[in-house]
């Protein structure tokens, strides 16, 4: 007889390696198939083949960077789940749940933080029917209620994506795969010590304002005299990014493109970040951090540290959802029941 299939949604480079994790525990029991984020009405097809989306993790380097981590890993491939039926699918994303993998099981992994709210956002919330990635940013991500089950990071965020919309009842805490072991950054190999980092963000290549230079000569306040260290966003247009660096640091700044950013926060004194998980690392590490987030609010939402078990615990649950008969909140009602009983 033959294997039941689950597809797995995957886009940045952090939402790929997540669903590849949890896939490893599967791949015995199941048929595990991947495809990159995709819109569903034809409508929403246009703008990504006229090329409009090149910046956004359905298309453009996003799209290259996972095609090829697929290959390398030897996994298959399905793009917009043209190849088979699924049982269920597991999803890096809620902004859009297309209709055709609605009618099976579906489950929402948390990748990071979410962008915080704007007025547009707050809009296209309360329209109720305007398409929730038209707030052109990640602010209502995890809210849509429309997947079965939902793993968050924490307790922080099971209330946060409560409050935003999802029910209360569909989401377990389960921690996130690559921020849940976050100690064991601290061995590493990256040559520099005792500098402040300054990770930057994407903001403009996804059309949101960012006052760059502004935002460089705050660093170079809070840098003084210490040594200083930038690591771009990978979605950045580097030549910019990199003569705005130069114009306010000089032309002997330090500056990564590639390389593991984990690595790079656990090395740091400070931490300087705008919209970024990252930032999550460095409290984690005890780093002093900034954020255009309020840090009281991060401290809330830190990702549970579980020594690196949250993939495996993912997958126990697609697992046992997959053989379950009933709902999605039913399921999670006796599966925390049975953790509960095992606990005690």
């Amino acid at each position: 007889m033959s294997k039941k299939k689950i597809l797995f949604t995957i886009g940045s480079p952090n939402q790929t390696s997540q669903m590849h994790q949890i896939s490893s525990f599967l791949s015995d029991e199941y048929d595990c198939w991947f495809s990159q984020f995709y819109p569903d009405y034809g409508f929403e097809k246009i703008p990504l083949r006229a090329g409009f989306l090149e910046n956004s993790i359905m298309s453009g380097q996003f799209k290259k960077n996972a095609d090829k981590y697929l290959a390398d890993h030897g996994l298959q491939s399905d793009y917009m789940a043209l190849k088979n039926d699924y049982d269920m699918t597991v999803f890096c994303t809620d902004l859009i749940v297309p209709r055709k993998l609605r009618k099976n099981k579906t489950i929402f992994v948390q990748e990071g933080m979410v962008d915080p709210m704007t007025p547009w956002s707050h809009i296209v919330k309360a329209s109720g029917f305007l398409p929730r990635y038209f707030t052109m940013n990640t602010a209502l991500n995890g809210s849509s209620d429309q997947c079965d089950v939902y793993c968050v990071a924490s307790e922080g965020y099971k209330n946060f994506f409560s409050k935003m919309g999802t029910s209360r009842e569909k989401i377990t805490v389960t921690g996130i795969p690559n921020f849940d072991n976050i100690p064991s950054f601290l061995n590493n190999d990256f040559p520099h010590h005792d500098y402040v980092l300054v990770a930057t963000s994407d903001m403009r290549e996804c059309f949101k304002k960012d006052d760059r230079i502004g935002f460089l000569n705050r660093c170079k306040g809070i840098v003084g005299e210490r040594k200083v260290i930038f690591k771009l966003h990978p979605n950045e247009i580097r030549e910019r990014a990199i003569n705005e660096i130069k114009s306010v640091f000089g032309d002997d700044s330090l500056i990564y493109f590639d390389g593991d950013s984990n690595h790079m926060i656990a090395n740091c004194q400070e931490l300087i970040t705008q919209y970024s998980t990252l930032v999550y690392v460095g409290i984690v590490l005890g780093k002093k951090v900034h954020s255009y987030f309020d840090l009281n609010e991060l401290y809330r939402l830190v990702p549970q540290q579980n020594d690196a078990t949250s993939a495996r615990k993912i997958a126990e649950i697609c697992l046992r959802y997959m053989e379950f008969n009933g709902s999605g909140e039913d399921f999670l009602r006796q599966y925390k029941a049975a953790q509960n009983n095992i606990a005690a």
